[in-house]
């Protein structure tokens, strides 16, 4: 059965179940991320001693830095659930720790109610939703990855980011809301908890929606052949290592982007260019906006004509564009702040729509769940987490207020050198050899994938041998 006809398996309204499975946890995520940054100087006085505003909310951003520093244990811990139990499981778990997390913080008590106890707890949910972070998006992406069809396997898995975008919108949006609605007393005795509460019940009823969702097709396929992987974060480094550290390539060239363009630029824009706050945060909102439209066209686009060719476009944009953007920012004109943050936001938004099904489909499924999960979460901390600070102390040291566009420069030459190494993968089969080496039945021999196979071959081709039970595609 060619991959084209695994679409007719599922019906649209299931596919449309699936991607809103897929997508809402990083939604509800990104939600919380955000709103966290965007009311960090009200978190610390609710938090932390008055003595010192500043030094509470150098310690309310340390505690938004430790969810960054415990992802990769999410990861490692949410990637080997996923490949070994099923994608299913932990969507469901992650969603469930980030919703009981984001409740248990709009409900904790502040330093003038229970003292020291308050940072504490306050550090605990953190923890508890970086573990969960660690392990979204790997679960995500491997999970719309597996259940799109594979002729718009980019479109499908783009909306992943496409849910990011939206959580980051909308918490500006929230934010806004609430600056309009109470006044700056109110929000730090009680309206704080407000964004926090609210996402509680999407998160649940993104947790209604997983519980009833079936698991992908191609994991199902591995435990009708009983090939799951009893040890995949040993196996990912053993045998996938090449596929990991290209991983690790793409996401530092995503993540850092993401966090210079939709995070950092709002600072720089406001401390080195002069632009005022309001008009700052309007624009990293039409940024956001902007990369609504582009992303799922950007994945439609690698459907249409590979991965790469649209991953190097971005790439060489980036190495290119990314210094004269930030010199024509620097002019000071209105215009030129405008085009300059939106030609950003078409490069970051072009990755965003590209990146996550390029690795999807670098990971055989045994252990694409844990691969993609660990270099995620481990680029995220150690490279775009530090950015913003990064960027800071280098403008500081050396008084040039285009070093952010060098930096995205040199990250865009990292994107290019990734993007020649990897394989085009449009099309390819999510079930590869190493996926097979240790069924339990007789497998046919053009199932195995080589350099010349054909892409359209799929998980689903399995289930037409006669060796194999009849019901192994089922999804």
């Amino acid at each position: 059965m060619p991959q084209r006809e695994i679409s007719d398996l599922v019906d649209q309204k299931s596919l449309r179940k699936n991607v809103v499975a897929g997508s809402i946890g990083v939604l509800v995520h990104w939600f919380d991320w955000a709103v966290y940054a965007y009311l960090a100087g009200t978190l610390a006085t609710v938090f932390f001693p008055e003595e010192n505003h500043t030094a509470g909310l150098l310690a309310a951003f340390a505690v938004f830095a430790v969810s960054f520093l415990v992802r990769p244990i999410g990861a490692i811990i949410f990637g080997r659930l996923g490949d070994r139990l099923g994608r299913k499981q932990t969507l469901s778990i992650v969603i469930l720790a980030m919703a009981l997390a984001t409740l248990v913080l709009g409900l904790l008590p502040s330093y003038d109610s229970i003292g020291i106890w308050a940072p504490i707890l306050l550090i605990a949910t953190r923890i508890v939703q970086g573990l969960a972070a660690g392990g979204e998006f790997g679960s995500a992406a491997a999970f719309l990855g597996e259940f799109s069809p594979a002729k718009r396997r980019g479109f499908g898995v783009s909306w992943l980011e496409f849910g990011s975008l939206l959580g980051f919108l909308l918490a500006s949006f929230v934010v806004f809301l609430l600056n309009q609605a109470f006044t700056t007393d109110e929000i730090t005795a009680w309206a704080w908890r407000i964004p926090f509460l609210i996402t509680v019940p999407l998160g649940f009823v993104g947790l209604y929606i997983r519980r009833k969702i079936e698991d992908t097709p191609e994991f199902k396929q591995l435990q009708e052949l009983e090939t799951v992987s009893h040890a995949p974060v040993k196996e990912v480094f053993q045998r996938n290592l090449k596929q990991f550290i290209q991983t690790c390539g793409m996401e530092i060239f995503m993540n850092v982007t993401f966090y210079v363009v939709l995070v950092y630029l709002f600072t720089y824009q406001e401390v080195y260019i002069g632009i005022d706050a309001g008009r700052a945060a309007l624009l990293s909102t039409m940024a956001s906006a902007f990369g609504l439209i582009v992303v799922p066209l950007a994945g439609i686009a690698s459907d249409r004509f590979g991965r790469k060719p649209v991953l190097m476009t971005a790439a060489i944009a980036q190495v290119l564009l990314s210094i004269p953007m930030f010199a024509l920012m620097s002019s000071g004109e209105e215009w030129a702040a405008f085009v300059s943050t939106l030609g950003l936001a078409l490069i970051l938004a072009i990755v965003l729509g590209t990146h996550a099904v390029t690795v999807v489909e670098l990971f055989p499924t045994r252990t694409r769940q844990t691969g993609l999960s660990i270099a995620y979460a481990v680029t995220a901390a150690l490279f775009a987490g530090t950015a913003p600070y990064m960027l800071t102390w280098l403008i500081e040291a050396t008084g040039n207020h285009l070093v952010p566009g060098f930096f995205l420069a040199v990250v865009g030459v990292v994107g290019v050198i990734t993007v020649i190494s990897i394989p085009e993968t449009r099309g390819i089969s999510l079930i590869k050899e190493q996926d097979l080496e240790t069924a339990t039945v007789q497998i046919p021999a053009a199932l195995l994938e080589s350099p010349g196979a054909d892409p359209s071959s799929s998980c689903a081709s399995v289930s037409e041998s006669q060796d194999l039970p009849r019901d192994s595609a089922t999804h």
